[in-house]
């Protein structure tokens, strides 16, 4: 495993050095040392800047860093224009793969829809529409004339999605090993839940379910429009075709007369009815899967809407955890970091025996700014490196399942800057998570929802008396268990008053035959002396040895 290991890292450094990344970052001081160690592998030889490398290097080295590559790409903020632009094609223009194998993987009877091509369309098109890194998308009709598109699966992208997860679960490993952060937020479990994510991302059949469950969340909705799903494989989806702008051309939005900050409210309020009204949120939100409705030929529509696309990764919170990321919203858009810090150390977050009031201030000095400013201003990546940081120093434990809502929010807030930066977060979302948190505490709710659950609890009372007899069996075993440990301690503690006694006697026979030895000795019966001597170390040798 080591030396696979180390065969990847050699393959990722080739490919960095293959398309020059060390050009594409020579402004930036941090990656100097990287950039000198690049520039000396042979595959850099003789090779000049290629306008595309970032793009090309990361479709090389794979599924995982292309799923980075579209993460980064919401990040402007971040990283500079030009290397944007390369990370936004890889949202859907991907190398496409051969278009037989799309058919072939269609027709397989196992992964597919297992029919002939004809027989499922009355045309398909063979030049895919878009291409990611998971699948591509080709455009097609049904027989009754319906448009539709069809998502296949890349192939044999399996393995590698596994091989560089075992890499990056050696690195999370040696990072927890050594840092404090990487403890604090789990990051051994992170990976590991990304990984199960993304191998589901492989089965369209969950998709599937997924996109129809949000459809349902959202029927009669004028804030989104989820396509229907008409047929479904582990390897290939059918849904109805849409048409509309990916929400990264702003451009054309204003060309349509689309009202921006309109849009930008609309899709921060479909991101806190996600959260917390269906507990079932998006949580791949990148520019490729996210449009705003048009026309078929390209005309606005009067009220648009989103659409949404790839229901592969979607996130969902307990009950519990619900709560408390409401609470500590309205508490930052509050001010109230005592509140914030008493939720965080009710959830058991933080030790107990950590300083709340050092904690408070440093939430307090770190995030407070954020709350007020619009969302152009505010250094999202910094702030969320400075509570990193606070969660290292105060030993804070984040749940790993908060951290892909966490992603998901890195996304929101990209998407948010790219759509509309005066957008001010914090003023739309107070409203929709006060409500929220009203309604969660609402006792005239509560009794409803008991009302709705009645005919189960009252069903579960028919188990009551099998309940009974084996909690009545199980508190008769722990009796006689109880007894028996009683009867052990009790023989430990004589075993023990017995080994004390024996000390004791043999502490005796030993100054006893040492007090003969010496009373021989000055007496005149010398030849007694030698025996009583010896008769002590006996005493001894028997205590010991026995």
């Amino acid at each position: 495993m080591l030396i696979t290991h180390r065969k990847r890292l050699l393959s990722l450094y080739r490919i960095a050095a293959k398309y020059r990344l060390d050009t594409h970052f020579a402004d930036v001081p941090e990656f100097a040392p990287i950039a000198r160690l690049l520039r000396v592998h042979p595959a850099s030889f003789g090779r000049s800047h290629q306008p595309l490398g970032v793009k090309l290097a990361l479709e090389e080295m794979g599924t995982l860093f292309l799923k980075l590559g579209q993460l980064l790409s919401t990040r402007s903020d971040l990283l500079p224009p030009q290397i944007i632009a390369q990370l936004s094609l890889l949202q859907d223009k991907v190398a496409p793969f051969d278009a037989k194998t799309a058919i072939a993987t269609i027709e397989h009877a196992k992964y597919g829809l297992g029919q002939p091509i004809g027989d499922i369309f009355a045309r398909f098109d063979e030049i895919p529409l878009a291409a990611a890194s998971v699948a591509q998308v080709h455009t097609a009709a049904l027989h009754d004339g319906r448009e539709v598109v069809v998502k296949v699966v890349r192939p044999n992208i399996k393995q590698g999605i596994i091989a560089d997860f075992e890499l990056l679960r050696q690195m999370a490993a040696w990072a927890s090993a050594r840092l404090e952060a990487a403890r604090a937020i789990h990051l051994i479990d992170v990976v590991e839940d990304y990984r199960q994510i993304m191998l589901n991302e492989l089965d369209l059949t969950l998709e599937a379910a997924n996109s129809t469950k949000m459809r349902h969340n959202f029927t009669g909705s004028r804030l989104i429009y989820v396509p229907e799903v008409y047929m479904s494989a582990k390897q290939v989806m059918v849904s109805e075709r849409i048409f509309g702008v990916p929400i990264s051309q702003t451009d054309l939005f204003d060309a349509l007369g689309y009202d921006r900050a309109a849009l930008a409210k609309k899709g921060l309020t479909i991101f806190f009815t996600q959260v917390f009204r269906d507990n079932f949120f998006h949580a791949d939100m990148h520019p490729g899967n996210i449009f705003v409705e048009t026309m078929p030929d390209g005309r606005a529509v009067a009220e648009p809407r989103y659409i949404g696309l790839d229901c592969a990764i979607m996130g969902e919170l307990s009950k519990e955890d619900q709560l408390i990321v409401a609470r500590m919203l309205l508490s930052v858009m509050n001010a109230n970091y005592t509140a914030l810090v008493d939720i965080i150390w009710q959830a058991g977050w933080i030790p107990p025996s950590a300083d709340k009031y050092a904690l408070m201030r440093d939430m307090s000095r770190t995030v407070s700014p954020m709350v007020l400013k619009p969302i152009h201003e505010i250094d999202f990546a910094g702030v969320l490196f400075e509570i990193l940081s606070i969660a290292r120093r105060h030993r804070m434990s984040i749940p790993p399942q908060l951290m892909l809502l966490l992603k998901t929010l890195v996304h929101v807030e990209g998407l948010g800057r790219e759509l509309y930066p005066e957008l001010d977060i914090w003023s739309l979302a107070k409203p929709i998570l006060t409500a929220w948190v009203k309604s969660q505490l609402d006792p005239i709710k509560n009794i409803q929802e008991l009302q709705a659950r009645l005919p189960e609890v009252l069903l579960s009372t028919t188990d009551l008396p099998k309940l009974l007899n084996q909690s009545l069996q199980s508190l008769a075993t722990l009796g006689a268990h109880q007894d028996a440990l009683l009867h052990e301690i009790q023989s430990l503690r004589a075993d023990g008053l017995n080994e004390r006694r024996h000390d004791w006697i043999a502490l005796a026979g030993f100054i006893l035959m040492l007090g003969m030895a010496w009373w021989s000795a000055l007496a005149i019966h010398l030849y007694l002396a030698p025996i009583f001597f010896i008769l002590a170390i006996g005493v001894i040798l028997w205590r010991v040895l026995l």
